[in-house]
């Protein structure tokens, strides 16, 4: 009898975990839920614990989408220095996790609303990250109630995501994600204009690499101690590839250094990361007006 009742117990807990764990808790939708809930990550400095939630770049992929889908944008710090009261991983932490929050409240209102996640720049960094705890089937959410998910300028973009428009060069400056977006990889489209350095480094700046690496790991929690490591040995293991110790002095001359302000100068006044409403994508389109069509037909 006992025996019963632990084997009881042990498959009430499976139905629970299954539940929180994979997503599939049998939820019906509520009278008037959206066939589409699209939650927007704006980028660093767009939003802010002392601003309104407001769409920034993401303005034309979010604005005139079909009446059946409801957009929340994501409020957090957006901050990247320490001296702005939070430093960049901190930052992107509190995005996922409110970003999840949103996403956590629909799916349990609305059980057959399918949901999107779009982001731009430490947005795209934020969703593209929650994306791909989800698409590991760990989430809030089962990877099949994912529609799709838009990067534009994302700071960890992969050679291997599927890019919209022309390839950009290298990855993004954090560094791919390690294990990619698992089940939701073919619902996720990235957008990376060419001189954009935010999301095309190129695989020889050892500089960049690693100050994205220390960007990403300022967070510092222990729990993903085993994701720095992979990451920082991905970085040395190239670094050991084009030179060693010596390339990466090779980059730490006055010179190049003197080199380097320029290339950032000269970047940061092309506005390559700010100019998406008109980087051309191909068939007539640009970044912005093609993710929103895309997110329009999920609808």
């Amino acid at each position: 009898m006992q025996w019963k009742k632990v084997v009881a117990g042990l498959g009430a807990s499976a139905a629970m975990m299954s539940g929180m764990v994979f997503g599939s808790g049998s939820v019906n939708a509520a009278p008037g839920c959206p066939s589409l809930y699209v939650v927007a990550i704006p980028g660093t400095w767009e939003t802010g614990h002392d601003k309104s939630p407001g769409p920034g770049m993401l303005a034309g992929v979010t604005r005139g989408l079909p009446s059946s889908a409801e957009v929340d944008y994501v409020t957090y710090a957006a901050t990247a220095f320490p001296w702005e009261g939070e430093v960049y991983g901190n930052s992107k932490k509190e995005a996922v996790d409110n970003a999840r929050g949103l996403i956590a409240d629909m799916a349990q209102r609305c059980g057959a609303t399918k949901i999107a996640l779009v982001g731009y720049s430490q947005g795209a960094d934020a969703a593209g990250d929650l994306a791909a705890e989800i698409g590991t089937g760990l989430s809030v959410v089962a990877p099949d109630r994912i529609a799709g998910v838009g990067l534009i300028s994302d700071p960890r973009r992969s050679p291997t995501d599927i890019q919209v428009g022309a390839p950009a060069p290298g990855a993004g400056a954090g560094g791919p994600r390690i294990g990619g977006f698992g089940w939701v990889s073919d619902r996720t489209r990235t957008i990376c204009a060419l001189d954009d350095l935010y999301c095309a480094t190129a695989t020889d700046d050892f500089v960049t690499r690693f100050a994205g690496f220390l960007a990403q790991t300022s967070e510092a929690n222990p729990a993903n101690m085993w994701r720095y490591q992979i990451e920082a040995g991905n970085i040395i293991g190239d670094l050991m590839a084009f030179g060693g110790v010596p390339a990466l002095q090779a980059q730490l001359t006055d010179s190049a250094n003197e080199q380097r302000a320029k290339d950032l100068e000269r970047f940061y006044k092309s506005q390559a990361h700010t100019l998406y409403g008109s980087y051309p994508v191909g068939g007539g389109q640009t970044a912005i007006s093609w993710m929103h069509n895309w997110i329009a037909d999920m609808a």
